[in-house]
């Protein structure tokens, strides 16, 4: 699981796709969204504008990604 940090109190999902080069910009997120299995919380979610908090989990194309606040665990950081 790779532990993606956020700086502020959440990070909507099309900003963490494009965070995570997934998408190239925000108008990419909702054709991305309902082309690709995305699932926060093991729920498949398709709105790119779904508020991610710490601790929630985004499982896409086989890879987990838990948002965190904790920087000292970070490998990416927004």
């Amino acid at each position: 699981m790779i532990k993606f940090s956020i700086t502020s109190d959440f990070i909507t999902l099309g900003q963490f796709l494009k965070a995570t080069d997934h998408i190239g910009s925000g108008g990419e997120a909702k054709f991305f969204l309902f082309e690709e299995k995305v699932f926060v919380n093991q729920e498949r979610r398709t709105e790119r504008g779904k508020k991610l908090y710490p601790g929630d989990i985004v499982k896409l194309k086989k890879v987990e990604y838990q948002i965190t606040n904790d920087q000292k665990d970070s490998t990416q950081k927004h």
